[in-house]
């Protein structure tokens, strides 16, 4: 039996339209439940970089990282402005934020993007995988297919069909985990980036699809995707474990198969 290959296309244009209302609900549950947050396991003290996605800036992940800072994490942006050029002077400064985290630590880092940063966060931990110790991504179109998010015209307007890392020969097998545990965060209901298009795939055991109930803009915000990346950071370095929400944390999370 052959299975037909499902073709790639982007997110309904409801789900599209109700980015910004879900958003900000969920911007409202993350501050009304922050001091719940605030008792998530914390962390060991090692550095995590969070890069925001397209368009989007540092100030996009500042909750984010404000809580990170409080479960113990050298938590820190990328102090590049905004998100949208790719190109290898970027790049280049992306990788600097690396290094300099990780000499300021003495440690491995872990490297948390949403959307477009998670596909650095991919590629940067490929490119130094002995500087980085796990890599999340948030509704990341990690896919090597465009055609699963709605931003494409508008990216491919400010980068061209072949940005200039690709023409390095670079950024050709998004698809590819890199070489360190690696967990990517979805939403079915994502109304940018296709679902479909963030599931990892391959048969390695460090690297997981989460599935929450969430918009794409609220990911970073998401009380359920909160508690993910808290629980996946707390993680010992060498001793990862696949994800396991347990008690009532368990009804955040669906159960089902992603395919």
């Amino acid at each position: 039996m052959t299975t037909t290959a499902i073709e790639a296309r982007p997110p309904s244009r409801l789900l599209t339209l109700a980015e910004p209302g879900r958003a900000m609900g969920e911007l409202a549950s993350f501050y009304a439940l922050r001091p719940l947050l605030s008792g998530l396991p914390r962390g060991d003290g090692h550095g995590v970089l969070v890069l925001p996605g397209f368009m989007a800036s540092d100030y996009s992940t500042a909750p984010l990282r404000s809580l990170l800072s409080d479960l113990g994490y050298e938590a820190a942006g990328w102090n590049l402005g905004r998100n949208v050029r790719v190109d290898n002077a970027r790049i280049e400064a992306m990788m600097g934020c690396v290094e300099e985290l990780h000499e300021r630590t003495g440690r491995t880092i872990s490297i948390v993007g949403w959307s477009l940063g998670g596909v650095f966060a991919r590629e940067l931990a490929k490119m130094a995988p002995e500087k980085v110790r796990s890599v999340i991504s948030l509704g990341s179109p990690i896919s090597d297919d465009r055609n699963h998010t709605n931003a494409r015209r508008l990216f491919e307007y400010l980068n061209g069909e072949e940005p200039e890392p690709m023409q390095g020969g670079n950024f050709r097998k998004l698809a590819e985990a890199p070489p360190v545990p690696t967990t990517s965060i979805l939403t079915r209901t994502d109304g940018v980036v296709h679902w479909r298009g963030s599931v990892q795939c391959g048969d390695r055991e460090d690297c997981e699809n989460i599935e929450v109930h969430a918009s794409h803009c609220g990911l970073g915000v998401n009380p359920a995707a909160i508690y993910a990346i808290a629980d996946r950071l707390a993680q010992d370095e060498g001793a990862w474990k696949p994800f396991r929400a347990t008690g009532l944390a368990a009804l955040l999370f669906p159960q089902r198969a992603l395919h």
